[in-house]
């Protein structure tokens, strides 16, 4: 790819939506396990009652050990959340621009002054 293909890419409306929607989710999920762990890390921190408060007969298991494999867990399937957005949305988005921008490649765009200006795609301008 040139780097005029990229500069087109980089300002076309469905690349730039891409990157929208996948920062978005990508901070979203961030910081939700930003907050998950925080609260964890404050709680065992501060809350000395509910650390030593035993979950099993014995008491022996500290409450702490099942909230942090909760986390651990929450951390995996916001993982898995993720992966398969971007196996799905993600790459239908990707392969939209990608094939969008080589049919456009074929077809440049002339201005009133008669220079080349960008492309002519069946959606628009590229």
């Amino acid at each position: 790819m040139t780097p005029t293909e990229a500069g087109r890419v980089r300002l076309s409306p469905a690349f730039l939506e891409l990157e929208r929607k996948r920062s978005r989710f990508s901070w979203t999920l961030t910081i939700l396990m930003l907050v998950l762990y925080f609260d964890f890390i404050l709680l065992v921190a501060f809350d000395r009652q509910l650390q030593l408060m035993g979950i099993m007969v014995t008491r022996s298991v500290s409450l702490g050990f099942p909230l942090g494999l909760g986390v651990i867990l929450s951390a995996i399937v916001l993982t898995g959340l993720y992966v398969l957005r971007a196996n799905t949305e993600f790459d239908r988005l990707t392969r939209e621009i990608v094939t969008g921008n080589a049919m456009s490649a074929a077809m440049p765009l002339r201005t009133a002054q008669g220079t080349t200006q960008g492309t002519r795609m069946a959606g628009g301008v590229r």
